[in-house]
């Protein structure tokens, strides 16, 4: 008698689980939603003084971009 109570449980128990309804979907994200370093042209360049995150930088310059061969033996 024990087991059939259980297995009436079970049964109900999974039943709920596949009745619940399901969470909605969330939206794709999109590029607005990311916080990234930009280079627009006539973007405003932020004073700041002190220490401060900023999350959406314009970039006006980044380093001396260049590269350099190099040359390595390996091998025997």
């Amino acid at each position: 008698m024990e087991y059939a109570v259980w297995i009436i449980a079970a049964i109900i128990l999974a039943a709920a689980i596949a009745y619940a309804p399901k969470p909605p979907t969330p939206p794709p994200p999109e590029f607005e939603d990311f916080k990234v370093p930009t280079a627009q042209q006539g973007r405003e360049i932020p004073v700041i003084f002190g220490t401060v995150m900023l999350t959406s930088p314009n970039v006006v310059w980044y380093g001396d971009i260049g590269y350099s061969a190099v040359k390595t033996k390996s091998g025997k």
